[in-house]
């Protein structure tokens, strides 16, 4: 009898719009590929559709979106927009940057998973990813 290997969790790291400050995507990037998990990095000026098709065409179990340049109230509804239409409801969109609280529970509400600002540690985001994943997706 063989054992099956289980694939490590796939998660797309981007930064959407006019952002060019990618040092946290890049430490967050590092962070999940020495968690175990595969990592790709978009890197920077994405579109909220050049994010999902990526993601789809990466079979990713995650996406997760650095933003600091204020625009997350309308970067994470387009991106949840379009994985709805794509029929992405296995796929965690999560992301961190410069959210106020108030912002984070309405895009929680509208389906964005848990946002992490600034200085949160690492195995935070790792254990919360590894835990969504492993409640979502059947390997």
């Amino acid at each position: 009898m063989t054992k099956t290997a289980k694939r490590p969790i796939r998660v797309l790291v981007a930064k959407v719009g006019l952002d060019g400050h990618d040092r946290g995507a890049k430490v967050i990037a590092t962070a999940l590929r020495d968690g175990g998990m595969e990592v790709i990095y978009t890197g920077l000026r994405q579109t909220p559709e050049m994010v999902v098709n990526a993601a789809l065409q990466e079979d990713v179990d995650a996406i997760g979106v650095s933003i600091l340049s204020g625009a997350h109230m309308t970067v994470f509804p387009k991106i949840i927009q379009l994985m709805k239409e794509r029929d992405m409801n296995d796929v965690l969109l999560t992301g961190g940057g410069i959210i106020p609280d108030d912002d984070m529970q309405e895009l929680n509400t509208m389906g964005v998973g848990k946002l992490f600002a600034p200085g949160t540690e690492t195995t935070e985001i790792i254990n919360y990813i590894q835990g969504w994943v492993g409640e979502h997706r059947d390997f």
